[in-house]
């Protein structure tokens, strides 16, 4: 099945994105739930139980294992929320924005407002590539990732950058992360015509194919509303 999630309104109300997330949250939620597990999340699944520890070898998992109420006044971490990764370039990253108004920043309010328990990590970086993408991806996904926004092409557009290595860079990010368990959302844009008409057509059809091949949520255009339009650039 192939959703595709698009606004007539304008960008800055992001609500083509705050559906797609919702969507895949539910995806994950329900249907997906995530194989991995922090390697002290379970220690007794982990192996075969040995022998009983003395206290010399139980010293040091001792303190986690105590149950201990922490000290009167002691701050206690808020628990870490699961994450929603924006892997993306400028547009992502609010470049000459108010770090409050980029699109990652607005997307957290509105999953916040919905009471929502996710936590939005904006991984964008001024003028990467989808190249630059597969090179920082591993860190990008630190955590409990749940959900991938995938927005990379942009800059491989405007350098007119071969579209078939764009695609294997992207379908590369794709792939490792579905093969962590985590639903991606694939971001579509559009390139200039300063390459021609062929190289155009053949930008244009890379996202669709992409998300047709691997069954993802697609917003066909992230910049739809917005490009073209004076008072929103």
């Amino acid at each position: 099945m192939l959703w595709i999630l698009a606004s007539g309104r304008k960008w800055t109300s992001v609500s083509f994105l705050s559906l797609a997330l919702i969507v895949s949250a539910s995806i994950s939620i329900s249907c997906n739930r995530d194989p991995r597990e922090p390697a002290d999340a379970n220690p007794a699944a982990s192996g075969p139980p040995g022998p009983a520890a003395g206290p010399a070898a139980g010293a040091a998992a001792a303190p986690a294992s105590t149950g201990a109420a922490p000290a009167p006044g002691a701050a206690v971490a808020p628990a870490a929320r699961p994450r929603i990764v924006v892997l993306g370039d400028s547009l992502s990253a609010g470049l000459g924005l108010a770090q409050a108004e980029s699109f990652p920043a607005r997307l957290q309010r509105k999953i916040d407002g919905a009471s929502l328990n996710f936590e939005i990590v904006n991984a964008g970086l001024s003028g990467d590539t989808s190249a630059g993408g597969v090179r920082r991806l591993d860190w990008s996904l630190d955590g409990d990732v749940r959900i991938l926004i995938l927005e990379l092409g942009a800059n491989d557009g405007l350098r007119g950058l071969s579209v078939a290595e764009m695609t294997a860079n992207l379908s590369t990010i794709i792939e490792r992360a579905q093969a962590r368990g985590i639903a991606v959302l694939l971001c579509g844009m559009e390139a200039p015509p300063n390459f021609g008409a062929s190289y155009t057509r053949e930008f244009h059809a890379a996202f669709p194919a992409l998300a047709r091949k691997y069954q993802l949520p697609f917003v066909p255009f992230l910049l739809n509303g917005v490009a073209g339009t004076t008072d929103l650039n």
